[in-house]
């Protein structure tokens, strides 16, 4: 059985976000930082065990916003974690739901149905979940590059400074992520010089091209493993694999695909 047949290939995005933040962080009066910053580590961290339970894998954005690839969730999944979310910290989350060819529509419809039920830091608006569509079980599909930088701990991390490494990757981020959103895709911060970019629609040689261009542009050197999956755990597993294979063949390739058989 192989997932890139058939006429409809549907990613899944959910946004969530913190009702209401800004205004309940200075009220009464301004929270301490470090508070806060912990309620957002706290809260990145039981959203990724709530959406992984159901195989599907959140990333933040901005924090007070995230973004969870969530083929395999239903309007039920969904209502149960804003609840526990609720029973467990001194805040709400309010969700949006799309589905779509590609990654970027899919959030984009996800955000339009959020925002329509108002605004983010509105009073009023408290556990909203905005569905525009789901993705049937036949037609989920999820495409995800794990990408990161070749040899980053013998060409920087032992060379550079803490800091200079970390804009170094972040400049890698820049590029990758204005490059991939024109063709639909998106791309996340994973830790260390890792990056995962959900990328439904894009070929293999699309994103071989993308590397390439960054190497020319600003001599930084990427690889990608390439996963193929029905669900976001699925995906980023097999790209995984991927990079492994890429590793042990000394980084001599730019990508390698692998998908989930089922």
């Amino acid at each position: 059985y192989s997932l890139i047949r058939g006429d409809y290939q549907m990613i899944q995005m959910t946004l969530i976000q913190i009702d209401n933040y800004g205004p309940w962080t200075v009220t009464p009066k301004p929270r301490t930082e470090s508070d806060l910053q912990m309620l957002q580590a706290n809260l990145f961290a039981d959203l990724n065990s709530h959406f992984g339970n159901k195989k599907g894998l959140v990333f933040f954005t901005r924090f007070d916003n995230l973004l969870a690839v969530s083929n395999g969730l239903d309007e039920e999944d969904h209502l149960r974690i804003q609840r526990s979310i609720r029973n467990r910290y001194p805040i709400t989350i309010s969700m949006g739901v799309g589905s779509a060819e590609t990654p970027h529509e899919a959030q984009k419809l996800a955000t339009i149905a959020l925002q329509n039920a108002g605004s983010a830091q509105s009073g009023k608006r408290k556990e909203i979940l905005a569905i525009d569509s789901l993705v049937d079980e036949k037609d989920s599909f999820v495409q995800a590059a794990h990408i990161d930088i070749n040899s980053v701990t013998e060409t920087l991390t032992d060379i550079e400074s803490a800091f200079d490494t970390s804009f170094i990757v972040n400049k890698a981020q820049h590029y990758l992520m204005t490059k991939l959103i024109k063709k639909g895709a998106l791309l996340f911060f994973i830790g260390g010089d890792n990056f995962m970019a959900p990328c439904n629609g894009l070929s293999e040689k699309d994103i071989e091209e993308i590397m390439i261009e960054i190497d020319e542009e600003i001599g930084i050197k990427l690889k990608a493993g390439i996963g193929r999956g029905k669900n976001a755990e699925d995906a980023a597993y097999m790209a995984d694999i991927g990079l492994e294979e890429i590793r042990a063949h000394n980084n001599g390739m730019w990508t390698w695909v692998v998908e989930k058989e089922y």
